[in-house]
């Protein structure tokens, strides 16, 4: 049988993707690029049934990065070739409408740690280890890490973590912001990531969306631009049977059934 690079289930309305080359510490070669993409597509179509995604993976790493193995076999092109594939799977994986979820369960370096950067939340267990190292073998993080990582922290503890190649605790990670929570074993890594997942599914998942979308477009314009971002939003709402529902449910003194309608 052969193992599959990417493997993708659902828990009701929660998507899983996991990474699935533990022996090579999950790393990305071009072909588990291509599988990852090809999911990512499928979850943005499936936005009915698949309203939040986690990414995690198996073994003890989440992601070691670009397959070196692969990489030293690679024409100039087709490194090019790779580096372009990488940038533009997490593109797609930043601009899905569902809320994402990284579980770190151990090692993300390089590109695993662009890949949960490339999230919307992210969860780390205590021993892991992550960090931008690309300086440290001759090359720059090409994924999204020099624009995500200074967005999120700032450009001058970015520029630390990444012309250093320092490798950080999930500690340290959580203390200059890149983490949502550190779990004290992998029993927690779950429970946290599975329970911000709920807590996100008892909404309106169209409102959840639109939400989502607001934040992430206004992050890098002025705020009156931002503002009217926020308008156009919420001006998709207004016609959702989710939110005529909402009305209805509070009249009645119930829950509301949300729909994605």
């Amino acid at each position: 049988m052969i193992q599959e690079n990417v493997k993708f289930e659902r828990d009701g309305h929660i998507g899983i993707i996991t990474l699935n080359r533990p022996d090579e510490l999950n790393a990305l070669n071009y072909d588990t690029l291509e599988r990852l993409g090809e999911m990512l597509d499928q979850v943005r179509l499936d936005q009915k049934e698949t309203r939040v995604l986690i990414v995690k993976a198996q073994g003890r790493a989440f992601c070691a990065g670009a397959d070196l193995k692969e990489r030293r076999t690679l024409t100039e092109q087709q490194v090019r070739r790779n580096v372009r594939k990488i940038r533009d799977v997490f593109t797609a994986l930043e601009r899905l409408p569902q809320p994402t979820i990284a579980m770190i369960n151990g090692f993300a370096f390089g590109g695993g740690f662009e890949l949960a950067l490339a999230c919307d939340f992210r969860f780390a267990v205590e021993e892991a280890k992550m960090g931008l190292t690309e300086v440290s073998l001759g090359i720059i993080p090409g994924a999204g890490g020099t624009q995500r990582l200074s967005r999120l922290i700032g450009p001058a503890l970015a520029k630390e973590l990444i012309l250093t190649a320092r490798r950080i605790s999930a500690k340290d990670a959580y203390e200059l912001g890149f983490l949502n929570g550190v779990a004290a074993d992998h029993d927690e890594l779950e429970a946290r990531a599975f329970g911000l997942a709920r807590e996100i599914l008892a909404n309106a998942p169209l409102a959840v969306y639109q939400a989502k979308a607001a934040i992430d477009r206004g992050a890098s314009v002025d705020l009156q631009t931002g503002l009217d971002i926020e308008t156009m939003c919420y001006e998709v709402i207004i016609p959702t049977q989710d939110r005529l529902e909402a009305l209805e449910a509070f009249r009645e003194k119930r829950k509301p059934v949300f729909k994605g309608e």
